[in-house]
């Protein structure tokens, strides 16, 4: 569905949520060719008028006096999960386009709802997930699909570093919808999509509680892509596994290797890695991802995440929670269009 605007060579943009997040959009819009940051909404007045104040842009008390404003061509949520159903709703239905922060939503019911009412309103809907903007991650990509690596067979994943949940809403379930698995675990799935395709079964088991959380913090994962490759994930909020790479991907003709502070890869039958990136950039990654959904609005590229790519990464991770609790291998609802491909 075509989702085009006439809207201007600058799309303004509100963020409903001040926290973490948002502060990293914030930054992202100092140097976004195609966007700005215009108001700010948080359910703590003082905290929108800090972040406000901060970032030179309105303040509002709620979702809803942002969307009435006239100072938004779209708006991104950045708030706990628990949030996102009403909020996307309410703001697709008064077709204000909506870049929201992963996992869209706690049930792929309602993640499929929020879909439908964006393409009923013709209005554009997208999930944000930073490391499909990565640059390193789309040479990757781009690196896989020039088959020099030939067909690939296993695919790594790695994110584990210790935090303290003690007093963050990611560790309450009644908030995040989970732990580890949905909160970093949304971030693997959308990056294994992107280099595998659609996602067949999955396998998951959790390791030892050491912050003592009612939620898992440390799992591993198991997946069986439709093209028959492996993806292995390990996520941890309590342990730190000092890997230099957060993905791996071996090939029958050479393996690659995306890193923090760089990434590589190497033919088989050669001794030298190739370098073909620099690391994680976060700004340069949050940026690309608002110039991508702004650029998407003013009908001169197309998303890189679709409401599609949103809707089956709540799939696996609702199937990722069930093969936990049943201790087995699950059966992932069947994609009902492939995974989107970089611009």
């Amino acid at each position: 569905m075509n989702f085009k605007q006439n809207l201007g060579q600058t799309i303004r943009f509100g963020i409903v949520g001040a926290g973490r997040i948002a502060e990293a959009y914030a930054t992202a819009f100092q140097t976004a060719r195609n966007a700005k940051l215009t108001c700010i909404a948080d359910v703590q007045p003082a905290t929108a008028t800090a972040m406000a104040s901060k970032w030179g842009c309105v303040a509002f008390e709620s979702h809803g006096e942002l969307a009435e404003s006239g100072l938004v061509d779209a708006v991104i949520v950045s708030t706990p999960p628990i949030t996102h159903d009403p909020i996307c709703l309410q703001l697709l239905n008064k077709r204000i386009p909506v870049l929201c922060e992963k996992p869209v939503s706690l049930s792929p019911e309602s993640a499929r709802a929020i879909r439908n009412c964006a393409e009923e309103n013709k209005t554009l809907f997208a999930m944000a997930s930073k490391f499909r903007y990565a640059q390193d991650v789309v040479r990757a990509r781009n690196i896989v699909a020039s088959d020099i690596l030939g067909q690939i067979v296993l695919f790594e994943n790695t994110f584990m570093s210790y935090v303290d949940m003690s007093n963050r809403w990611n560790a309450n379930p009644a908030i995040s919808g989970g732990g580890v698995l949905i909160d970093n675990g949304t971030h693997s799935v959308d990056i294994m999509r992107y280099f595998l395709g659609t996602l067949a079964s999955i396998h998951v088991v959790s390791g030892i509680r050491l912050q003592n959380l009612v939620v898992e913090d440390t799992v591993h994962a198991t997946v069986r892509a439709k093209s028959g490759a492996t993806g292995r994930v390990d996520l941890s909020w309590s342990i730190n596994k000092q890997c230099d790479d957060y993905i791996a991907i071996y090939g029958t003709k050479g393996t690659l290797r995306v890193g923090w502070k760089g990434s590589f890869y190497r033919q088989e039958g050669s001794r030298d890695w190739v370098q073909f990136g620099k690391g994680y950039d976060k700004v340069q990654s949050f940026r690309d991802q608002i110039e991508n959904f702004a650029a998407s609005l003013q009908g001169l590229q197309t998303m890189v995440i679709d409401a599609t790519d949103a809707v089956a990464s709540v799939d696996v991770i609702r199937s990722g929670y069930q093969a936990l609790e049943r201790e087995t291998w699950v059966n992932i609802p069947a994609s009902e269009v492939a995974v989107s491909c970089a611009a």
